[in-house]
């Protein structure tokens, strides 16, 4: 999040907040992948992340542009 510019970086952080809050934010699971992992879309970058409903918690793994997100 540091290499990301100051708006984005806030706009990322609003938009996992409110998934955190809301559950609202366009989020899908990526086929694949070996735990559950999801992707929250935020303009031109991605938030993979994994969602555990059971604890109530987000964690977020990975922060990058849409063209890295699915390499």
């Amino acid at each position: 999040m540091r290499r990301i510019d100051a708006a984005s970086s806030a706009r990322i952080v609003r938009a996992v907040l409110r998934l955190a809050a809301t559950g609202q934010g366009d989020v899908k699971r990526l086929q694949g992948a070996a735990e559950p992992e999801h992707r929250l879309r935020v303009g031109d970058w991605r938030v993979r992340l994994l969602l555990d409903h059971a604890a109530g918690r987000i964690v977020v793994l990975r922060v990058l542009p849409r063209g890295q997100a699915y390499r």
